[in-house]
């Protein structure tokens, strides 16, 4: 029996999502604030009108399916081209093709370059000549950060569009669509899904619909015609969700920021999803670690300086046991820093020091404070004046360890929060010592 995807044209084995790609910008779900109704790239393309873009957002989100239609609607020659599968050499030939036939016909080409970021830095210039004379027009995808991965000659010549991840009400949209669509999608099966399967196609999916109608199509395939789709099927068919996650990707630093910054805002509900969510994505636990022992002395210091210990067996377990037995030993941790009191003072105390190092000359180290080992060291004046701080009554002695030059230079300023309300209150007595010791002399 030949299904309708097979009767429209479509080679055997096309896969769901290649056949209910939307053919038209009205077509489209999602990115509505580009081409919906009142959309920048809907407005573009009725007027006839293309530009040089690049589109930047997740896996899924329409990238391809958004230059295929624009170059549909305004009658231009569609080229795909994959920084994956080819290289410079190929795309300058597309690009002398482009210009041949706009010379001949008047008519633009639309090179649409896949994952644009994978040419580096050098090989992106070869682009600029044709892009600037207009001959091509070039439509670039990207998962990754433009500002990071495009130059800026490539960059200033596109104009750069955010896609984000699918809503969970359009990813629904697409897999109704592809359910009942009997000459692309699945309709002719005679195939019907429960809610809560759809709930679960859509949780999986993540905002991407290529996932959704991978994971519809499986479930499908495996059922045979007609059926009922429910989410115990889904789930024996797709086994479990990877989480979205780059190791070397912008994700893996927008992932990082945010449980930083839920541990510094004392969310501990927060703090813990996002470490999970790096975990189980296939996060380093060593770089974990690593950041955790930063946020320790950063976001907590002397408030509690106890976040350190917990950050550093943390790390240690990440050592000895790795994954996934050290992912408790890293929650706890997490847990502990997000309930910790806050303080930034060592921090900016450590600033302080660094530029008061970086902006002053390197001042020598104040006789006092050195050692004399020989006797040449001694009756050069080495160690002369020094006060062994056990032999006074205060335990204080009064000696400057400052060179001279920054005598009075005030670094740490801890506040009112955890055990540095204690810091404050030794301080006072330490100067208060100092001042005894003074005048005992």
């Amino acid at each position: 029996m030949l299904f309708a995807e097979e009767r429209k044209g479509f080679p055997p084995g096309t896969p769901l999502a290649e056949r209910m790609r939307p053919r038209t910008l009205e077509e489209v779900v999602g990115q509505q604030s580009l081409v919906g109704a009142d959309g920048v790239l809907r407005f573009l393309a009725g007027h006839g009108e293309l530009a040089s873009i690049l589109l930047w957002g997740p896996p899924g989100s329409g990238k391809t399916t958004i230059a295929r239609a624009l170059a549909a609607a305004t009658d231009a020659e569609f080229v795909s081209f994959s920084a994956v599968l080819s290289g410079v050499k190929e795309a300058r030939a597309v690009m002398e093709s482009a210009r041949r036939l706009r010379a001949a016909t008047g008519r633009r080409t639309v090179l649409f370059v896949d994952e644009v970021h994978r040419f580096n830095k050098a090989q992106q210039d070869a682009f600029l000549p044709f892009v600037e004379s207009g001959d091509i027009v070039l439509m670039g995808a990207t998962t990754e950060n433009p500002s990071f991965e495009l130059n800026a000659a490539l960059l200033s010549r596109v104009k750069v569009y955010v896609l984000e991840p699918l809503s969970d009400l359009a990813i629904r949209e697409v897999l109704q669509r592809a359910l009942d669509d009997r000459e692309r999608g699945l309709g002719a099966r005679g195939l019907a899904a429960t809610p809560e399967a759809l709930d679960e196609i859509v949780t999986l999916a993540g905002g991407d619909a290529r996932v959704a109608l991978n994971v519809l199509e499986l479930a499908a395939e495996s059922m045979g015609q007609g059926g009922s789709l429910s989410r115990d099927h889904v789930r024996t068919v797709s086994q479990r969700r990877l989480a979205r996650y780059d190791k070397e990707g912008e994700e893996h630093y927008n992932l990082i920021s945010a449980l930083h910054k839920s541990v510094r805002n004392s969310d501990v509900d927060a703090s813990l999803y996002w470490l999970t969510r790096m975990l189980e994505g296939g996060a380093d636990a060593r770089f974990v670690a690593r950041r955790l022992l930063r946020m320790a002395s950063e976001d907590i210091g002397m408030a509690d300086p106890r976040a350190l210990e917990q950050a550093a067996a943390a790390a240690h377990a990440v050592e000895h046991m790795g994954m996934p037995e050290c992912a408790l030993a890293l929650a706890q941790a997490v847990a502990y820093m997000a309930l910790a009191p806050k303080s930034n003072a060592l921090y900016l105390a450590y600033g302080r020091a660094r530029a008061a190092v970086q902006d002053r000359p390197p001042y020598p180290v104040p006789m006092q404070l050195r050692n004399a080992p020989t006797r040449l060291m001694n009756e050069l004046g080495y160690g002369a004046g020094y006060v062994y701080a056990h032999d006074t009554d205060e335990k204080v002695g009064h000696m400057e360890c400052l060179p001279p030059e920054l005598a009075g230079l005030e670094l740490f300023r801890p506040g009112q929060e955890g055990w540095e309300k204690r810091i404050v209150e030794r301080l006072r007595e330490i100067a208060e010592r100092r001042r005894r010791a003074a005048g005992k002399e």
